[in-house]
């Protein structure tokens, strides 16, 4: 009976430790792809300001904003940031049509007035998600990113299709 007991705690230390393992490992990889990313949020930037100065152009070139909230804490902000940059088609498309800003999350700088004036449920939605502008300021629409993903990554058609949707007339 003893020896059962032990063997049933062994293999239940053997499960456990396979399992924290495992997880460690995910973490781990998740932390080492984050790092490889480009850092693209700026806790100590003035967010309104920043964004007042991108309405101005946003006027004189006719373009919405678009603005990506989150964090370099978020691996899936980083991972965003990233695809939208190396994936050609939507590159082109958002310099040309719009003008991109990355609105900080972070408990170094949370830009609660900005968030309040802007996306005021944003918060609701993890990270990232999409504030759209138009070039007065007004908020036209506000979009969470998990409808855009693809796996570890996005979906190229569902982001054109987003950012498409969202081109000043």
């Amino acid at each position: 009976m003893m020896c059962k007991i032990k063997l049933l705690l062994c293999g239940i230390a053997i499960t456990l430790g396979s399992t924290f393992l495992f997880q460690y490992k995910a973490i781990a990889q998740e932390a080492a792809v984050a790092s490889a990313l480009s850092k693209p949020y700026n806790p100590d930037a003035d967010a309104q300001k920043d964004i007042d100065g991108l309405l101005l152009l946003a006027k004189k070139e006719n373009k919405n904003i678009i603005i990506q909230a989150g964090g370099n804490w978020c691996v899936w902000c980083l991972r965003f940031n990233d695809y939208i940059h190396q994936t050609a088609r939507i590159d082109r498309l958002l310099k040309s049509r719009f003008l991109y800003y990355h609105l900080n999350y972070s408990k170094e700088n949370k830009n609660e007035a900005v968030f309040q004036k802007y996306a005021p449920e944003g918060n609701k939605l993890g990270y990232p998600f999409f504030i759209v502008l138009n070039k007065n300021g007004k908020t036209l629409h506000v979009q969470e990113s998990g409808s855009l993903e693809k796996g570890k990554g996005y979906d190229e058609d569902k982001v054109l299709k987003f950012f498409t949707a969202w081109i000043a007339k």
